[in-house]
């Protein structure tokens, strides 16, 4: 019987026959005259047929047909048949098959698809331990709004603890290193959540497992970006990557209600942790389809590429990363007083919008997070226009200051003012409320192409160093501002004191924070005696 099996060897194919007596060219068990065309090797998956074949030993070796080089064909268990001349033996014969389909398109984009869909995975882990599965959970353990927001909280614990260094082992081993270990690390720490659920202690490690491990990721796609992305692309390539917690939010959102309604909310735990270990396997498979070096990039468009993002050493130690310079100066100050200010607003709203809409729509589980669906889905869009808004005024000639300026306080002030609205008594209808509010979250997407491009932008060699500053303090508002918005939730019962003032306040101070001092002029960070 045939066997089939895969293999990347030469391409071969079978050379048109002048015999009067030759076969039909579909397989069949017995082929005569036939030679066997093979071209040089390449990179391509092929099929390799074994089969039996009767053939003339008159195949010289080395021979060539119309230019084309004929090697010889190697037969094992040939044995005589009589004294017709032919022999049957094992042959091998090589069919062309381009595939993957995926292996024509640059590696930097195979770079950029696979690091968004992992975000698309962490955003989904992120939003059903925050704010989905907590509803179900509170209800079955019995917390009340302060005991949910100290259990979400944790999370942010380690998601704080391992940003610098994520940043720092990102770029001493390459973000492509710690993005699989930390992918690995949260899937298997979501695992363990329905297992540890009623035992606080437990529950709280499980968390900061997962916050450790989301905590490196950023860092570590900062740093694939800098070193393999040129200026041009960086807003996409930033939007593209970073736009996967959109998506993974949307995704998670519309998953999680009807798994819990039917499994459980244990299940949600379970399967997304699938998905994340599913993530790390394939990944693998694709790193060994291609080598993970950094490819060539035209010097025109290349930005500090003389080192590759693999894992190449960056540095020699942590002691060589110049600290003194980076918090003397403004801009990068600017850029962690921005990012406190953002990520306050975007951690709260993450944990408590659905139990808003929830509590002031009177909607049920599934109908909460259908409508905690929009803003994220909003911000799909709004981040694609962002991201070519900003690229195109870069390449008209805009300072790439003036851009970072630009989208960032469109992405303070649009939630600051829709949040006004909603917090004021105005008597509007619910729905208007949700849409005002849908309307702000998504224009803060503009942020991608504002402050997460401006580390890049700044120093390439340190981007990843600088994002893991800026985010560990970033991590802040997830540890205070998640409980605090419960805590005032209980004193005062009020969602516009507990959920919406704190926002604004922290989104109008950074836009004039961002204005006076941020910017995305190339530093060296020189160490100084």
């Amino acid at each position: 019987m045939a066997k089939l099996t895969l293999r990347a060897e030469s391409s071969c194919l079978f050379s048109p026959t002048t015999s009067s007596q030759s076969q039909p060219s579909s397989f069949v068990s017995s082929f005569r005259r036939r030679r066997l065309l093979c071209f040089p090797p390449k990179h391509k998956l092929e099929f390799r047929v074994f089969c039996s074949i009767k053939e003339k030993e008159s195949i010289k070796e080395a021979k060539k047909v119309n230019g084309v080089p004929v090697d010889k064909v190697q037969r094992a268990g040939s044995d005589s048949e009589g004294d017709s001349g032919l022999e049957s033996g094992t042959g091998e014969v090589g069919f062309d098959w381009d595939w993957p389909p995926w292996k024509n398109i640059p590696r930097r984009y195979k770079l950029i698809g696979t690091t968004s869909l992992a975000f698309v995975i962490c955003n989904m882990d992120k939003v059903v331990n925050l704010s989905i599965a907590i509803i179900p959970m509170s209800h079955q353990l019995g917390w009340s709004s302060s005991e949910a927001g100290l259990v979400q909280s944790s999370f942010f614990w380690g998601y704080a603890l391992s940003q610098l260094p994520g940043g720092w082992l990102a770029k001493i081993f390459g973000g492509r290193k710690v993005l699989e270990i930390g992918v690995l690390t949260w899937s298997l720490a979501t695992a363990l959540v329905p297992l540890v659920a009623g035992f606080t202690p437990g529950l709280v490690v499980s968390r900061i497992l997962v916050g450790i491990g989301e905590g490196v990721s950023p860092s570590a796609a900062t740093d694939l970006i800098a070193r393999s992305i040129p200026l041009e692309e960086r807003s996409r390539a930033v939007a593209f990557v970073f736009g996967g917690l959109s998506v993974g939010s949307v995704a998670g959102l519309f998953l999680a209600p009807p798994l819990i309604q039917n499994l459980g909310w244990e299940s949600v735990f379970y399967i997304f942790s699938l998905l994340g270990i599913g993530w790390y396997v394939g990944f693998q498979f694709l790193e060994g389809q291609a080598s993970w070096v950094g490819e060539s990039i035209p010097r025109s468009q290349s930005t500090d590429m003389k080192k590759t993002w693999s894992t190449k050493e960056f540095g020699d130690s942590l002691k060589d990363v110049p600290w003194k310079e980076f918090f003397r100066n403004q801009a990068v100050w600017a850029m962690i007083y921005a990012h406190f200010c953002g990520s306050w607003g975007h951690y709260t709203c993450l944990a408590w919008l659905p139990t808003y809409f929830s509590e002031e729509l009177n909607l049920n589980l599934t109908e909460a997070a259908w409508v905690s669906i929009l803003p994220p889905l909003a911000s799909i869009f709004v981040t694609s226009i962002a991201s070519q808004f900003a690229d195109n005024l870069i390449s008209s000639g805009v300072q790439t200051t003036t851009v970072r300026k630009i989208c960032q306080t469109i992405a303070f002030l649009s939630p600051a003012a829709c949040m006004t609205l909603s917090s004021l008594d105005l008597g509007l209808p619910h729905w208007e409320v949700v849409g005002i509010l849908t309307g702000g979250l998504a224009l803060s997407s503009f942020a991608l192409s504002g402050l997460y491009c401006t580390h890049q932008d700044m120093s390439p060699e340190y981007a990843s160093i600088l994002l893991g500053i800026t985010n560990t303090v970033g991590a802040v508002p997830g540890i205070i501002g998640v409980a605090l918005t419960g805590y005032l939730l209980d004193s005062t019962h009020s969602w516009s004191i507990s959920l919406f003032i704190p926002s604004i306040f922290f989104y109008l101070t950074g836009t004039v924070i961002w204005l006076v001092f941020a910017s995305s002029k190339p530093q060296t960070f020189s160490k100084t005696d």
